[in-house]
């Protein structure tokens, strides 16, 4: 279900796309818009683990507690070994990134480590490599790129609404709607894209339970990772790269929580219990 939930959104965005591009700017306009989005994301689709490992002072390890766990999850399902690295930041979290599975990166900070039993931490890694199993930082970076094609279509819909229009007959255009239309355009947009990260986090809190063959140690790891960063949330978060995370380093409730990219966590612990009393 959350992979059929996870193609109908992409649909929606595309189809979104097309009919903002043909009202503003017509199929050009639209192609424009989806080339220049592309460009820009794809660029950090394959460098992101660089990136983000950089961004955060990651270091590399190849031997260790958080090293044994990733090598024996791998082993044990016949994954290909990612690189491991460990972060400084005493927030327990974790993360991975990465192209594919043959070019991936899995990370946890220090903190995690102190709090999770060696069960926890496998569901936790688990949960990383299903997204990688998954691909989907590549799923990410697709809905990303059109929602930023939109985005940049609704900066030109404000352009359009000042001067009287462009791609289109004067007498076509309507400046109201076209400054309804860059408005609502790029939030739709952004809603959808944060949709589309929640269903792959119940994915990957699936597939990472499979992997480690407990959802139970998921679960619980879930628990005291979502209460130790309410406790003391990860200082200096680029929101850019909160949704990698396996629980939101970041503050917010109310409105904000339509924006967020994580489902809530009791939803996902039930889910994962009713995997575990075999609900589901």
């Amino acid at each position: 279900m959350n992979t059929l939930r996870t193609v109908i959104l992409l649909s929606v965005l595309t189809l979104g796309l097309v009919f903002v591009g043909g009202m503003i700017g017509g199929q050009q306009g639209a192609l424009f818009a989806l080339v220049m989005a592309g460009i820009m994301n794809m660029g950090t689709y394959w460098f992101s683990d660089k990136i983000v490992i950089k961004m955060y002072r990651g270091s590399q390890v190849t031997n260790g507690p958080l090293f044994d766990v990733v090598a024996e999850l791998c082993q044990a399902n016949q994954l290909p070994m990612p690189k491991v690295y460990t972060l400084p930041q005493a927030t327990p979290n974790a993360f991975a990134t990465g192209r594919n599975p043959e070019h991936a990166v899995v990370a946890a900070t220090e903190g995690i480590l102190q709090i999770l039993s060696h069960d926890e931490l496998k569901g936790v890694m688990a949960h990383e490599m299903s997204h990688v199993m998954h691909r989907d930082i590549l799923i990410g970076s697709i809905a990303a790129t059109i929602a930023g094609a939109i985005a940049y279509l609704g900066h030109m819909a404000q352009w359009a609404a000042i001067f009287g229009g462009f791609g289109r007959d004067d007498e076509d255009s309507n400046p109201l709607a076209l400054i309804v239309l860059a408005i609502i355009a790029p939030l739709a947009a952004m809603l959808v894209q944060m949709a589309i990260s929640r269903s792959r986090e119940f994915e990957a809190d699936r597939g990472g339970a499979k992997l480690c063959g407990n959802p139970l140690s998921l679960a619980n790891a879930l628990r005291k990772l979502e209460n130790a960063n309410q406790a003391r949330p990860m200082p200096r978060v680029n929101e850019a790269t909160a949704h990698m995370f396996i629980v939101s380093p970041l503050r917010g409730g109310g409105i904000a929580a339509l924006f967020t990219t994580h489902p809530p966590m009791a939803e996902r612990i039930r889910r994962l219990e009713a995997m575990a009393a075999g609900r589901s």
